[in-house]
């Protein structure tokens, strides 16, 4: 069964950062990462797919980072670098995975578990 796993979430000031991880047991398209804050619906943060191509939502354009690690044939390394965190940045942050690139969490069908992202001012 494939799985992601995400991990490095965290509580931080405003203005700090974090990296975010994923470990998927699989390659994939498109992955990507997305978040929900208590309240809100699910929406995308940035993509990448298999060419390096990248999505960002506008808000995060210019302090978020998305990239790979080693891709080998049992697993794909994803990353999020957040800098420059600011309150409203606070939520559940999911990878995913899915065969088509974009910020739309409808076309990916593949979720992890999610990491907390919390960040005061």
């Amino acid at each position: 069964r494939v799985q992601l796993v995400e991990s490095g979430g965290g509580s931080v000031q405003a203005g700090g950062s974090l990296r975010l991880s994923c470990v998927a047991s699989a390659n994939f398209y498109a992955m990507g990462w997305f978040r929900q804050a208590p309240g809100q619906e699910r929406e995308g943060v940035a993509i990448i797919d298999d060419f390096g191509r990248t999505i960002y939502a506008d808000f995060v354009k210019g302090r978020f980072t998305i990239s790979k690690g080693d891709v080998t044939r049992e697993n794909t390394l994803l990353y999020l670098q957040m800098n420059n965190l600011k309150p409203e940045d606070t939520g559940m942050y999911y990878c995913a995975a899915g065969p088509k690139a974009s910020l739309t969490p409808g076309l990916f069908g593949t979720w992890g578990q999610g990491t907390q992202v919390t960040v005061s001012s």
